[in-house]
């Protein structure tokens, strides 16, 4: 089925414009006309590309639907459903509504194949990239139990924490890795053009030069020299590190020193715990049975050591087990997710536990990231300024016995 492009006129004279599938342009003028729409011009999405000459601006070439886009149109959509609005009137008014051009193309295709006839859940399935497994089984339980306007305000609240969180661990650990960027690139700056210019006066001297200045000069002549060297190994080492992460060991090795890292490893592991937990009880909470769940949470936890701790998991679930104890055995989850996990399957409410463990160890999260990003600025400063102060140092020396001799 095509996609076409629309404007036209609707019963009221306002001027409307939008996106129809049809099998083709005759039968897209007649959906439209059907829809109290009276088409004045309709043409295929390829035309439409190729009659603006494949604009490929940088608008269109980055163009992306984010998670914080996903969550504003999901809490838009349940606001609309609770006030008493169809399903397809619903879509229609959340087209409007959103700004992203790739979202709102979405969104009105996903309304089109809704009044064809199909689900909400199976229209948004079509649409991988921008709404994964978790959310499209989430929608379809909800449909199934009758509860979408329930499910929908519930995957909003986890959507908007999901981003919240990304976003403080995300603050946290770039925020180093710039400063040392910035740091690395000051520094070569330094040994390249500056430090040459003052080497070049020590050399007429012809005299003993002080134990830092000879390190200083010793390592800008190597920077100089093999600079290029340098360079090229760095991308060579970059690349291999990269292409070596994309195998299982590689991704599983990578992902276990990540955890171990001091304090950044322990936010890591914070951050999944919190997605698994908050995860793992909304999409229970929904209605989503618990082996779907856990194939699910496997994609979403984006950890190969924790994922693999959830397959086995769910092997053992499959086979009688409780949940609690498989995790237990892996040795990776915290003693407190464990212990209220079993206390939750015990009394049967193992979502509000998980709620629970999430909103705790979100709280740990946030102090945790908020005391490393006071702690990292003052350290990362304090480094520079040790680094920059040897190099004034090791040039002042020779100066300072310079004005001794004239003296």
């Amino acid at each position: 089925m095509a996609v076409f492009e629309y404007k036209g006129v609707n019963a009221s004279g306002k001027s409307v414009a939008g996106i129809i599938d049809a099998e083709s342009p005759r039968l897209a003028r007649q959906k439209l006309r059907s829809d109290g729409i009276f088409p004045t011009e309709v043409a295929e999405e390829k035309e439409q590309k190729s009659r603006l000459s494949q604009d490929v601006s940088f608008q269109n070439l980055f163009q992306r639907v984010s998670p914080q886009d996903i969550s504003v149109m999901t809490r838009q959509l349940a606001t609309l459903l609770k006030a008493g609005l169809p399903l397809v009137a619903s879509l229609n008014a959340l087209a409007d509504q959103i700004d992203n051009p790739k979202l709102k193309k979405i969104i009105t295709q996903i309304r089109e194949r809704v009044n064809e006839g199909s689900s909400l859940a199976a229209a948004m399935e079509e649409f991988p990239k921008v709404f994964p497994d978790l959310y499209v089984n989430m929608i379809s339980a909800g449909e199934a139990s009758g509860a979408l306007e329930l499910v929908l305000f519930r995957l909003a609240e986890y959507l908007e924490g999901q981003v919240r969180i990304r976003n403080r661990i995300r603050a946290a650990l770039i925020y180093p890795a710039v400063m040392t960027v910035v740091g690395f690139g000051v520094l070569g700056i330094l040994f390249t053009f500056v430090v040459p210019k003052f080497v070049s006066i020590f050399e007429e001297l012809e005299q003993a030069l002080p134990l830092p200045t000879v390190i200083l000069i010793g390592i800008s002549d190597f920077v100089r020299a093999y600079w290029i060297l340098l360079l090229i190994l760095a991308v060579v080492l970059g690349y291999g590190l990269a292409r070596y992460r994309q195998t299982p060991k590689g991704r599983e090795q990578y992902d276990r020193l990540l955890l171990n890292l001091p304090i950044f490893g322990r936010l890591i592991m914070l951050g999944i715990v919190i997605r698994f937990t908050r995860t793992l009880s909304t999409l229970l909470s929904s209605g989503v049975p618990l082996l779907k769940a856990l194939d699910i949470l496997t994609a979403v936890v984006n950890h190969a050591v924790f994922a693999q701790a959830i397959s086995s998991a769910r092997e053992s679930v499959t086979e009688g087990a409780s949940l609690s104890q498989p995790l237990k055995q892996s040795g990776i989850f915290p003693p407190i997710v464990i212990h209220m996990m079993a206390s939750g399957e015990q009394s049967g409410e193992l979502e509000e536990m998980l709620s629970k463990v999430a909103e705790i160890y979100e709280e740990e999260a946030d102090t945790l990231a908020s005391t490393l990003m006071s702690l990292l600025e003052p350290v990362l400063i304090l480094g520079m300024a040790l680094i920059v102060a040897f190099i004034v140092i090791s040039i002042l020396l020779p100066l300072l016995e310079i004005n001794q001799i004239v003296r």
